[in-house]
């Protein structure tokens, strides 16, 4: 079969268009929240109520995602890619109508996440089947790159708009810029050559679901992503508010910049590659949620540089950790490795709601303290799903 390969015309416009997509989605879904405090302020709402502006979003993306890599088996890839990213694109220019109300503001929000699921749900699909594969780790590395750089833009550059003019003016332009990467993913992506449709069957979706939640090893791996996820959005999002209130008192603007650390996780992932070519993938996995861990203590010291300090160390390990555990799945996964995947994705993004929720009933009662230790102890949970995994698998092994 004819696969696109590195260094054509065709690889380059397959490339530029997946960072498109890539920096489309998780820009809009990463608009909401540095803009939380402005929506504590202007809703008078907690700041736990504000967070659903994003773990809405993203339980939505957990679930639907499921739903649109199904549904693209049947149909195709291309044109439910292009839907999504317009139909993303287009609410999110039209979240400011919400108003004064917060409620509509979630609605809106919440449909952003199903739409949104269009792109990473279906995206490796596509890559993995035009792609040499030869030239598939330099395409996926491109694609998620623009994932990485489209979720720091969308926070920074809300969180700018956010101060020097308002929430609705973040949304409207991180909107307007999705439109404009939806038309570069339009032009430049061609249609599936090697796609071949199947039926789709509801009962062996279902049945393969339950065979991968069956699996011992594959649901410690996936709990371990659900906390992974978890702690990242709720550091993330509780730090601007203690940034912003007292004794700190720094503005919208400069924080904002803080999730730029987010950039360590393109460092994290050269060397870690390197790594686990040296020390093999539990050792990396044990040294990154060491370095995790590491990270979340020095959070608990009471002062800017030891927060940035603390941030800096916790994405390190979490890119690191993040990485081996996705890879993980796809080795421990009996079949249908794919579905095995996503299905780690889904408890991913719903340990993104569900953690990032949860930690801001302990910033009501304990403030900043309080999101830590929830964070630690995620972390140390961590350290016991992944030594259970390792257990069970070697279990297995020998059984066989």
């Amino acid at each position: 079969m004819d696969f696109i390969e590195k260094g054509t015309p065709a690889f380059n416009k397959i490339s530029i268009a997946f960072f498109a997509a890539g920096f489309n989605t998780f820009a809009i879904l990463y608009t909401a929240q540095p803009l939380m405090p402005e929506f504590t302020e202007v809703f008078g709402v907690t700041p736990a109520t504000s967070s659903l502006s994003l773990t809405l979003t993203t339980l939505a993306l957990a679930v639907s995602m499921i739903i649109f890599g199904s549904i693209s088996e049947a149909v195709g890839r291309k044109q439910i890619m292009v839907t999504s990213m317009f139909a993303a694109s287009l609410l999110c220019v039209l979240t400011p109508l919400s108003g004064e109300s917060f409620t509509m503001l979630l609605i809106l929000r919440t449909l952003q996440g199903v739409v949104l699921a269009g792109v990473p749900s279906i995206a490796m699909a596509y890559i993995s089947e035009e792609i040499h594969p030869r030239s598939m780790p330099l395409a996926m590395g491109l694609y998620i790159s623009g994932n990485s750089l489209g979720a720091v833009f969308g926070r920074v550059f809300s969180g700018l708009m956010g101060d020097v003019f308002n929430w609705q003016v973040a949304f409207l332009a991180i909107g307007i810029i999705s439109i404009i990467a939806t038309l570069v993913f339009w032009k430049l992506l061609n249609p599936s050559r090697h796609f071949e449709a199947q039926k789709l069957s509801a009962g062996a979706l279902l049945g393969s679901l339950i065979g991968h939640l069956k699996n011992p090893v594959l649901l410690c791996l996936f709990g371990t992503g659900f906390l992974l996820m978890g702690m990242n959005i709720a550091l993330f999002s509780y730090v601007t508010f203690v940034l912003l209130g007292d004794p700190f008192n720094i503005s919208q603007s400069i924080v904002s910049w803080v999730f730029l650390i987010l950039l360590i996780g393109t460092v994290s992932s050269v060397i870690n590659g390197n790594l686990v070519t040296r020390l093999g993938q539990e050792k990396v996995i044990y040294l990154g949620l060491s370095i995790l861990t590491l990270g979340i203590l020095v959070l608990f010291i009471p002062n800017v540089p030891a927060i940035i300090l603390g941030l800096s160390l916790f994405t390190y390990g979490f890119f690191a950790s993040h990485s081996v555990v996705s890879g993980l799945v796809g080795r421990n996964a009996a079949d249908n490795k794919a579905q095995a995947s996503s299905l780690y994705l889904f408890f991913y993004y719903v340990g993104a709601s569900l953690l990032g929720t949860f930690a801001g009933l302990f910033w009501t009662s304990h403030h900043w303290p309080g999101v830590v230790t929830v964070n630690l102890a995620a972390a140390l949970l961590c350290f016991v799903l992944i030594t259970l995994a390792i257990r069970l698998r070697n279990k297995m092994q020998a059984g066989t």
